[in-house]
């Protein structure tokens, strides 16, 4: 049997937005990748069109880790149609499409994106498809972007193993837990500033796992515009704790003292 292989993606840029069920004139962002995203940027990645079969790619195992979450933006958009006809609105007829303004009036929309944030995705695959989809990521077909078009990442996206291979060996978790720190030198220098210093740096991470006690609604079924729908997936949340970027005393240990959250209160 052959060990399992991961490919590691380094999501950072000034924007990202990873939109959940919003819709219409409201689209907001989750706050990390979502599956969805991904497979959709391995999918532009490789040059499929958005009606054409991305079976393949649904069964593949995603893990996200969260090297720094950013801050959220809420930018606001007015939108108008240049050929002077009314815009869909957010209101539906009997048939489920959306219903269009009598006037061409700009209309106002709300979008929200995720600032500064960086995420490592670990993709784990047969490695006949890690082989494609590597060269895919090198050089894709489409230019690639973090969850929407006009957030295009500020780095490449491939990171290579230590020994310089484009995949690193082992599953998801385990791949996230050998990667280092992903963070910016402000997110860096924050960490160096606490007191104590923390001795580990414990990220989130969220794995594929059918047996899973969450719930997401972030599995494609179609990219097609026509016939777009998800469906549900189950994930599992769990941490990875990494080394610090400084150096840690042999004889350092954590704050011994309680958190007391009534203490500010006076109780």
């Amino acid at each position: 049997m052959t060990a399992p292989r991961c490919l590691v993606l380094r999501l950072a840029g000034p924007l990202q937005s990873w939109g959940g069920p919003s819709r219409f004139n409201r689209r907001e962002t989750l706050g990390e990748p979502t599956k969805s995203g991904l497979v959709g940027l391995l999918a532009a990645a490789q040059g499929r069109r958005r009606q054409d079969p991305i079976k393949d790619l649904l069964g593949l195992t995603f893990g996200v880790r969260t090297d720094q979450p950013g801050t959220l933006l809420r930018d606001f958009h007015t939108v108008a149609d240049y050929r002077g006809r009314g815009l869909p609105t957010a209101t539906v007829d009997a048939k489920g499409l959306q219903k269009r303004r009598r006037t061409g009036a700009s209309q106002l929309t709300h979008r929200f994106y995720l600032q500064d944030a960086v995420f490592v995705a670990a993709v784990e695959a047969p490695a006949p498809v890690l082989s494609t989809l590597v060269d895919a990521v090198r050089s894709p077909a489409f230019p690639l972007a973090l969850g929407r078009r006009a957030c295009p990442p500020a780095h490449p996206l491939l990171l290579a193993a230590p020994d310089g291979t484009p995949t690193w060996p082992g599953r998801a978790y385990d791949v996230l837990s050998a990667v280092g720190w992903q963070a910016g030198p402000a997110q860096r220098a924050a960490a160096q500033r606490c007191r104590p210093r923390p001795r580990m740096i414990d990220l989130p991470v969220t794995l594929d796992d059918p047996a899973g006690d969450d719930v997401r609604m972030d599995l494609p079924r179609s990219f097609d515009p026509r016939e777009r729908s998800f469906t549900t997936r189950r994930v599992c949340q769990t941490w990875v704790h990494l080394p610090p970027p400084y150096e840690v005393p042999a004889d350092a240990h954590d704050d011994p003292s309680p958190h007391d959250p009534f203490a500010l209160l006076g109780w």
